[in-house]
């Protein structure tokens, strides 16, 4: 039996474990048909023309972990941005850590997606947003059809979360091979802010494929800053769908920070619905061995007066793959839109590889778009000068990497992130770099 058709088999039992009475019992159904007719995507189809998942998909996966495992604060704690004060949402073989997390009923909803999905109190949010901005293609309806647990997170009108929410799901390798399927909603209403940190994290070398969806929805005038910390083992895989609804006068940013791991795909999506709408992602890819980072952007202006702005930075080492994949599409309507996009990459290897397609359709004649990516090597001519002031090569190299990936970190808002992010970049380069920021 192959891993589709375990999953398709597996779903009664799926309903009838969580609750055949659910609100979303008719979502999962439809959910579960669209996705045994499409099955997993193929590399024939143009949006996964340059990643397969053939490799992935050949392990079998346990779809119901058998046991849980509880872990110690002091044994995960480097996976934890603990420098500062956080809410924290953690996850164990995809079930809920209570005595590893911090959630609150505050003034705002930092908490379960199982407790939004099965009690009266979230039905009018949960009926408002979930499953509304997230596609029809074949992984979110699989993730749709066992969705039952992940993050809720509802920041009501004119509130501020005064501290970031991290969401981390571990996976501890119980179970020879793991497949997990959170499902994240996040509501911030107008006026409202929020900072949130998303990392997945397998703690042995045992395979996890994680099919993740996350939906968010940012109100008029509603600040929302996520960044998600891609740096798993070597037999873990990550497929990520981020989608983002905004309205008007709402900023949106999502970094993106890719170090590690066999796969990961990431699938990010803005639809702009209101005028002076700011959409930001940004990323950095560091990859070697065989590592393979595919990024697929979308960026949906459907109104005037906006803005997007992607800027992706890639190195690739050894044998590793990126793919970058970003579209711009600009309606009829959408008059005065400013968007940009770029995508620079840097390849250490002959045999690394990366497949490049920045994309612009544009509708409409007033605005001001652009795209455009690079490969290439190092600079020979600043590599002898740096040498020739007695800088060692290895060091010298690690310089000008970190140079040029330095602007994605410029826009970092919790400066206890940018300091990690800047060790886990040290870290990958093999220097100590010797100074923070």
């Amino acid at each position: 039996m192959d891993l589709k058709e375990k999953l398709v088999s597996s779903f009664l039992a799926f309903e009838n474990r969580v609750d055949i009475d659910s609100p979303i019992h008719d979502i999962r159904t439809e959910a579960i048909k669209a996705f045994e007719t499409t099955g997993f995507p193929s590399k024939k189809e143009e949006a996964w023309k340059y990643t397969s998942l053939k490799s992935i998909l050949k392990e079998d996966y346990s779809v119901f972990p058998k046991q849980e495992d509880a872990l110690d604060y002091k044994d995960v704690k480097k996976y934890f941005i603990h420098d500062i004060d956080t809410y924290n949402i953690i996850f164990i073989d995809g079930k809920y850590s209570s005595h590893l997390s911090q959630t609150t009923h505050d003034k705002m909803d930092v908490c379960l997606m199982s407790s939004a999905l099965n009690k009266e109190r979230y039905k009018t949010v949960i009926d408002k947003h979930f499953n509304k901005i997230a596609t029809k293609d074949s992984l979110s309806s699989l993730n749709t059809a066992f969705s039952s647990e992940g993050a809720y997170i509802h920041i009501p009108k004119s509130k501020v979360a005064e501290k970031p929410i991290q969401i981390i799901h571990f996976s501890t390798g119980n179970e020879s091979a793991l497949m997990l399927q959170p499902r994240n909603l996040i509501v911030v209403e107008e006026n409202a802010q929020v900072q949130i940190i998303e990392r997945h994290q397998s703690l042995t070398d045992n395979p996890v494929l994680t099919n993740s969806v996350t939906e968010i929805s940012a109100d008029k005038n509603a600040i929302v800053d996520y960044y998600k910390i891609q740096n798993d083992n070597a037999n873990a895989s990550l497929i990520d769908n981020t989608f983002i609804d905004q309205k008007g006068s709402s900023h949106c940013l999502v970094h993106t920070f890719s170090f590690g791991g066999k796969l990961t795909r990431n699938n990010l999506n803005f639809y702009q619905n209101g005028e002076r709408i700011d959409s930001t992602m940004k990323g950095i890819t560091i990859i070697g061995d065989k590592q393979h980072v595919d990024h697929n952007t979308l960026v949906h202006h459907i109104e005037p007066n906006c803005e997007s702005h992607q800027d992706y930075k890639g190195i690739f080492g050894d044998s590793a793959t990126g793919v970058f994949n970003g579209k711009v599409v600009v309606e009829k309507e959408a008059q005065k839109t400013n968007a940009f996009q770029a995508n620079n990459n840097i390849l250490l290897s002959d045999k690394a590889t990366i497949n490049t397609k920045p994309q612009l359709e544009i509708f409409a004649d007033d605005v001001k778009c652009s795209h455009g990516c690079t490969i290439g090597q190092l600079d020979d001519s600043a590599m002898f000068y740096m040498r020739s002031r007695g800088i060692p090569e290895k060091e010298a190299k690690a310089l000008l990497m970190y140079a040029f990936s330095n602007n994605v970190l410029s826009s970092v808002k919790i400066p206890e992130l940018k300091q990690r992010i800047n060790k886990l970049i040290a870290m990958k380069l093999g220097v100590n770099i010797g100074f923070d920021l």
